[in-house]
């Protein structure tokens, strides 16, 4: 159930952070971060950690006491990450082979990065098996396709124009929106369920042409894409979109997810 494989470019890690991180992470870092319970004086770990807006929505919190590290197996989305943050710590590594001792941290977050994992159940057994006995692993999903309206009819476009592959992986975001799939996961990986989230947000963009350079730009599929594709793409997004564009031309696209809070329990994991 792992998903595609998303390795960006420094130029697309860059799109990632100016479009992506407004636009829908930073939105639900804070959610995340606060769902977690963390305080000053804990060590967090970022796991698929992207550019870095959780860490740095944990840091915050932290106020200077604690320690911070965001992990990635993408040496261009943690350029960015260094670039924006460079007082904080930034490791290359797989998320199935988390590069820590045992109980190294207080809380491990994941946001939106669990789908993408080539083995999710896995990366969740590292996750609890570097956080403390009793400590907290919290990760955030996108719930499944059929909940996101505003994304159902884009993709039709994509596909038309660029075929079922392409819409296989920017789809990837959806694939572990199921909360009895997940909870098994979870379970399976020695984590006992504390609190599910389940929220509706907007993913805001100015325009469609932002919103398009967003979902394609900025992931591995417009490397893929010749400029005519990805211009029959932006054209069909006009139509498609129609119903969530404002009378100032800016998209307000729903977006629902979940946010699931765990507690790493004592034993071999």
């Amino acid at each position: 159930m792992g998903g595609e494989d998303f390795r960006l470019s420094v130029d697309a890690a860059e799109v990632y952070e100016a479009k992506f991180v407004p636009a829908m992470f930073g939105r639900w870092a804070p959610h995340l971060v606060r769902a977690a319970g963390v305080r000053p004086g804990q060590s967090v770990l970022d796991v698929a950690c992207g550019t870095g807006v959780v860490a740095r929505e944990a840091a915050r919190l932290l106020q200077g006491r604690g320690r911070v590290v965001g992990l990635d197996v993408n040496a261009g989305m943690l350029t960015v990450a260094r670039r924006v943050a460079p007082e904080l710590e930034w490791v290359e590594a797989d998320a199935v082979a988390l590069p820590f001792p045992d109980g190294s941290f207080d809380v491990v977050l994941c946001q939106a990065g669990l789908m993408f994992l080539p083995d999710p159940g896995r990366a969740l057994r590292e996750m609890a098996r570097v956080a403390v006995a009793g400590g907290t692993v919290a990760v955030q999903v996108w719930d499944e396709l059929r909940e996101q309206t505003a994304w159902t009819p884009f993709y039709g476009v994509v596909e038309r124009h660029a075929g079922p592959d392409a819409v296989d992986l920017i789809g990837s975001y959806w694939r572990l929106g199921d909360l009895v799939e997940l909870n098994e996961g979870l379970a399976g990986a020695g984590l006992r369920t504390l609190d599910t989230l389940t929220r509706t947000d907007t993913a805001d963009f100015p325009s469609v042409e932002e919103f398009v350079a967003t979902e394609v730009g900025g992931t591995p599929l417009r490397s893929r894409l010749t400029d005519e594709a990805y211009a029959r793409i932006l054209e069909g997004a006009e139509d498609a979109l129609g119903p969530w564009r404002t009378a100032e031309g800016r998209l307000e696209l729903p977006i629902r997810g979940h946010i699931v809070t765990a507690r790493a329990e004592p034993g071999p994991r």
